[in-house]
Order: structure tokens, then C-alpha cells, then sequence
């Protein structure tokens, strides 16, 4: 298999895949490893639905949610439609700092006043049992599709589609993933009704709608194993071939080789300049992008993201500095962090409350104002709380008035008269669920001496990617010289380190971490535990390798 193939099957057995899953794993196949969408509780139901909707040229709305999972599964949609000549359609997208995520009332009233019968909602109303009775009061069907957690009682809509709902095989497919799988069903059943608009459309063409799902599937983080993992592969392989004028003007402003994107340049690259759309101004402007036939207007657009990027760091930067000065004063010890500012913007607090357990671990939940006047938080774990869970023992205590999300990532609402009770109430529930841990990866995969470092054992380990939850990038614990140490970047706040052994010395680095921020700090002309994570170097040349630090351990010899 490769020169590496010890390693390969070492970190396979870690990751629990038997020899008898192995080829399915490293060789995924999109027929065999994908699930029937009829297998979808619902979907029959939709498909019947979309089809009449088809036929009658009824206008219909896609609703999806604002972030890099909605926003994809809305171009997945609006593809769909325009393929099969579809034209009385539109892409609603809420305002985050108007509205927040859900799927509102107020919208029902303006997609009525334009002629909607019929909303498809994309990665969101899983649990919007008032707005979908709202939306019947005023004769607009709806279809769900959501990946989220489902409440007790669901809905009442056509047909409410998602994984964890019935006994679909894989329950944790992403937002736009599950649309793609309405866009599969209905594309198979209309060809077998002889539906001239789906007859049309090529067999397989849908399959080119599958870089917005592995784009979504990447970003939203969900478990990268079964059926995403074949979703995630070949999202991969077909955004690497993506005709999409937006995705092309996206690589230029992020120095990215299209033909070699990774799940990393997704995940670091493509996820924060889509988000930041709706993080700092309008969600539209990255469906445009994704979803624009114009050359001009993708340059355009992609300028237009890239400034709202950088505006975001800036800001992003100072709210986390802020935050951490707060939460060393009020927690100075424990892992449970929970702390608000009615001027602080709901929408960038998921990525400050991220940066702060990255230095603390547990779980940090922050919350502020939206520009409605509600207050509304983010809350984010390192998995040893499970975030879904402290929802809900904090909403059966009346703390919260809404809330969903996953383990280790979720939002919330609140009213202002429990606004001084929020840190209390959480941090309670938190405490009542620490026993609900999500297993904690191993300190480190594996061994490696510096001189196996190289292309090939980076083509090795591309065997396994992509990698993300449930599939993480291997961690590899070295013994090196340190030979050489500097800090780097406008604040100084990045790590550069030259390891190596005899005459092999290697390039290892990490952002975010000054040397003192590691367990030991990398001191010159010392020999230590250095656990890596390998990395293509593309800024150094197509085959170039260097190391991503995650710590720096004393040397203790055997």
C-alpha cells in the first residue's frame, strides 16, 4: 500500500475501523457507501410535494439558514431549480443581527405578500413548531429539512426531513447535505414519472452539486465518518473541478491551488470568509458568490468578502482579548466559563467563546444583544460537557427561551428578567451533565523519528483525510534538536521552531502561541518531545512538508 503502511493501519485500528472495513474507509465509493434518500423518514411526502409544485409553477421559497452549512445548501436548491428550468423560485436568508438563527414568523409575511406557497427550509425549523403553524394559518406549505436535534414534539409541516429522525443508517449528515438528498430524490422519483423538467436534467448531474456539501460538511464540523466521510471525499474531489466562477474568485483571494484544495483550506479558508458574510453584514452576499454565472460580479463579491474578513478578525481579536482578561478575574480556576455584555454582537461570540476553551479546555458560553434587542449567546465545549444536554436542563429550569445545536458547539436565547440568573442557572446544568463526556482523543497517535518526515509520509496519511470530528488529524509525538526559535507576525504572537536530528532539520510552527505558551518552552540546543501534526507547506513548493506544533514536552530518555 505505501511505505507508511504500518503507521496507515496503526492509526486505523485507533479510529476503530476493522480489516474488514478497512478498503471502505480508505477507498470510499459513492454508490456503496451513500444511503437510498427514501430512506429519509418524510421524503416521499416532499418529493410528491416539490413535484406538484413543479408542475403547477407554484412559487417557492428556499429558507436557509445564514451560516457556511445553510449557505451552501441554499446554492445546492437554487441549482436544483434553475437545472430544471424552474423559475418561480427565491433564496431567503434571515439577517443574523436582525433576526438570529430560526425560522421566523416575520418572514412567513413577506414571502406570503410575494405569491410563496411553498418553503423549503434548509438547516433550520427542526424545532419551529409555532412558525410552521403559522405559515399553515396563512396557507403556505412547508418542508423541513434539518439536521438538528428534534424536540419532542415536531413541527406540523408536509413532511419534516432528518436523519435523526426515523431509522435513516447515518444520523449525523449535515444541513445542505440533507437538501442534496431531497434534490437525489426528487430528481430520481420525477424520471420515473416521466416528469419532462427532471427527464432532462443528465443522469448523475446532481453529483456536481456535491462541492457545496462537502464545503458544509467540512464546515460544519459534523462527524467526518460513514456516510460524510464519502460525502466530505467526494465534495472534495468535485470542488477541485468546481466550474463555479465564485469558488474560483475565492481561491485567488486565498492564494489557494484549486486543484489541491483540502478539508484545512476549507475549514481555515473557505468556512470564515462564506461566515463572515453574515457575521458582519449580509448573508446574500456569499450565496451570490457561491451561486453567480458573472465573472465580474464573483470578483466582485469576493472582494467585498474578503474586506468584511479582515474587518471581523480585528474585531474578533479584541472581543477575545477582552474576554479572556474577564474570565481569568471571575474563573480563575475550573473549566466552566459563562459570561456576558449587552454590547457584545451575538454573532461573533461562537469564535471567541472557541478561542477561549482552546486555552482553558471545559466550556465557555457568551452572550449579548442582537440588533433586535434580544439577547443571545454562543456556547462552545472541548467535549467533556455536552452542550445539547445543558440546554436542556437549563431550559426545563426556565433559564433559556431557546436553544439548540451539537455536543460541543450550540446557541441559545433568553429573556431579560433571566439575564442575572444565566451564569448561575448554566453553570448548574453544566455541572449536572459533566458525566455525559464525549471520548477524549489520545495525547498523541504515534511515534515518528524526524527523518520520516517527508512528501511520502504526508501522501500516506492523505490515505485517511479528510479529517475532523471523529476522523482527527493524526497527532505524532518526535524527539528532536531544537536548533533554532523565533516569534513572527505583525503582534509577535506566532511560533516558528527549526527541529532535527543528525543532518535532517525540518521546519515546525504554530499560530497563536507564543514559545512560553507551550507545556515546556522550545529552548535552543536542547533535545525534546515535540507533538506534530503534519502539514503540506504549499508557500515552500507543491511536495514541500513542515510540522504544526501542538506541544512541546520535556525529553525524558528511555
Amino acid at each position: 500500500m505505501t511505505v507508511f503502511a504500518d503507521i496507515v493501519d496503526t492509526l486505523l485500528l485507533q479510529r476503530g475501523v476493522s480489516d474488514a472495513d478497512k478498503d471502505s474507509f480508505l477507498n470510499p465509493d459513492f454508490v456503496r457507501d451513500t444511503h437510498d434518500p427514501f430512506l429519509l423518514e418524510g421524503m416521499h411526502k416532499a418529493v410528491d410535494r416539490i413535484l406538484v409544485a413543479l408542475g403547477a409553477g407554484e412559487r417557492i421559497a428556499v429558507y436557509a439558514d445564514f451560516d457556511c452549512d445553510g449557505i451552501p445548501g441554499a446554492v445546492v436548491m437554487h441549482d436544483f431549480f434553475k437545472k430544471v428550468g424552474h423559475t418561480a423560485f427565491e433564496v431567503y436568508i434571515p439577517h443574523r443581527h436582525t433576526y438570529g438563527h430560526g425560522f421566523h414568523k416575520a418572514a412567513i409575511d413577506d414571502l406570503k405578500e410575494r405569491g410563496v406557497s411553498l418553503i423549503i427550509t434548509i438547516d433550520v425549523g427542526v424545532t419551529a413548531v409555532e412558525t410552521a403553524a403559522y405559515a399553515k394559518e396563512k396557507g403556505i406549505d412547508v418542508i423541513i429539512t434539518d439536521h438538528h436535534e428534534p424536540p419532542d414534539i415536531l413541527p406540523e409541516a408536509v413532511a419534516v426531513i432528518n436523519p435523526k429522525l426515523g431509522t435513516y443508517p447515518f444520523r449525523d449528515l449535515c444541513g445542505a447535505a440533507v437538501g442534496f438528498k431531497v434534490v437525489q430524490a426528487v430528481l430520481a422519483e420525477g424520471g420515473k414519472q416521466g416528469v419532462a423538467a427532471c427527464v432532462a436534467v443528465p443522469e448523475g448531474w446532481e453529483k456536481w452539486l456535491l462541492d457545496m456539501v462537502g464545503i458544509a460538511t467540512v464546515a460544519d464540523m459534523v462527524p467526518l465518518v460513514g456516510e460524510n466521510r464519502a460525502l466530505a471525499r467526494f465534495g472534495l474531489f468535485v470542488l477541485r473541478k468546481s466550474p463555479r466562477l465564485g469558488i474560483h474568485a475565492l481561491c485567488r483571494k486565498a492564494r489557494l491551488d484549486q486543484r489541491r484544495i483540502t478539508e484545512d483550506d476549507i475549514g481555515f479558508s473557505f468556512a470564515p470568509r462564506i461566515n463572515a458574510s453574515s457575521r458582519m453584514d449580509c448573508p446574500e452576499l456569499a450565496f451570490q458568490l457561491l451561486a453567480t454565472s458573472d465573472p465580474a460580479e464573483a470578483e466582485n463579491l469576493a472582494a467585498q468578502l474578503e474586506k468584511l474578513n479582515a474587518q471581523r478578525k480585528g474585531v474578533v481579536a479584541s472581543l477575545v482579548k477582552e474576554v479572556r482578561k474577564i474570565a481569568l478575574e471571575r474563573y480563575p480556576t475550573g473549566d466552566v466559563v459563562i459570561l456576558g455584555n449587552p454590547e457584545w454582537k451575538p454573532a461573533l461570540l461562537g469564535l471567541a467563546a472557541n478561542s477561549v476553551v482552546e486555552d482553558r479546555g471545559g466550556i465557555v458560553c457568551l452572550w449579548g444583544r442582537d440588533g433586535s434587542g434580544a439577547l443571545k449567546g454562543s456556547c462552545r465545549s472541548d467535549g467533556s460537557i455536552n452542550v445539547v444536554e445543558m440546554f436542556k436542563v437549563a431550559q426545563g429550569a426556565g433559564t433559556l427561551e431557546e436553544s439548540g445545536g451539537h455536543a460541543c458547539a450550540g446557541g441559545f436565547s433568553m429573556s431579560s428578567e433571566q439575564v442575572h440568573r444565566v451564569s448561575e442557572l448554566l453553570g448548574s446544568a453544566a455541572e449536572q451533565v459533566r458525566g455525559n463526556a464525549i471520548p477524549v482523543d489520545p495525547q498523541f497517535d504515534a511515534e515518528i523519528t524526524v527523518g520520516d518526515i517527508s512528501a511520502k509520509l504526508l501522501d500516506a496519511l492523505a490515505l485517511l483525510a479528510p479529517f475532523g470530528i471523529a476522523n482527527p488529524k493524526p497527532v505524532f509525538r518526535t524527539t528532536a534538536d531544537i536548533r533554532a526559535v523565533k516569534v513572527f507576525g505583525k503582534e509577535g504572537n506566532h511560533t516558528e521552531v527549526m527541529v532535527g536530528l543528525e543532518n535532517v532539520t525540518v521546519r515546525a510552527f504554530e499560530f497563536f502561541k507564543t514559545p512560553d505558551n507551550f507545556t515546556v518552552p522550545p529552548r535552543v540546543g536542547e533535545r525534546q518531545h515535540i507533538l506534530v501534526t503534519v502539514e503540506k507547506d504549499s508557500f515552500r513548493g507543491p511536495r514541500a512538508v513542515a510540522l504544526r506544533i501542538v506541544d512541546v514536552l520535556p525529553f525524558v530518555s528511555h
